[in-house]
């Protein structure tokens, strides 16, 4: 019976596709354009979704702790800086524009990660903001795509990327 294994069907996998294509051309993101790759990709996200709870990246091992995986759910929150630096994510399920149009090979990412009990996390922001005006809430950051809000909490979806409430980190 399929609602006890892992294994999505065809349909999951092209809906989910469908719908991570979508949502990266409205973010101005690009999926790989290797059909059978990518859609290989898509299956492990549903995979460890299915298997985790939350959809972790399918090249990373996961420690089926959604806190401390928070990093890794797709879209990680290494996506960007890899895009920067290399033209694709650690999986490759998102490239640059230039790899999608051909001006520019894949090449390795190498790991951003940090070593498993190494709690710092990448923050994307080197500034330092110094002492600045006290502010009346507090600032709130998307680590995946760097939305700031400044309200008590964070919001529950990050009206940019979609993000979940636990991939905001306070900010200021």
């Amino acid at each position: 019976m399929r609602e006890h294994s892992l294994e999505p069907s065809a349909e999951e996998v092209e809906e989910l596709y469908a719908r991570l294509d979508r949502d990266a051309r409205q973010g101005g993101y690009n999926l790989n354009p290797e059909m059978e790759f990518t859609k290989g990709l898509v299956k492990g996200l549903l995979v460890n979704e299915r298997r985790y709870g939350y959809r972790a990246c399918p090249c990373r091992l996961a420690s089926e702790d959604r806190g401390e995986d928070t990093d890794i759910i797709c879209p990680c929150d290494y996506r960007d800086p890899d895009l920067l630096d290399y033209g694709a994510c650690y999986c490759a399920l998102y490239v640059s524009g230039e790899i999608l149009r051909g001006e520019k090979d894949l090449e390795p990412v190498p790991e951003r990660r940090p070593a498993p009990g190494n709690k710092t996390r990448l923050r994307s922001t080197g500034v330092s903001l110094g002492e600045g005006p006290k502010l009346s809430k507090p600032v709130w950051r998307c680590r995946v795509c760097g939305y700031l809000c400044a309200r008590d909490g964070p919001p529950e979806v990050c009206p940019i990327c979609k993000a979940g409430k636990e991939r905001f980190e306070r900010f200021i």
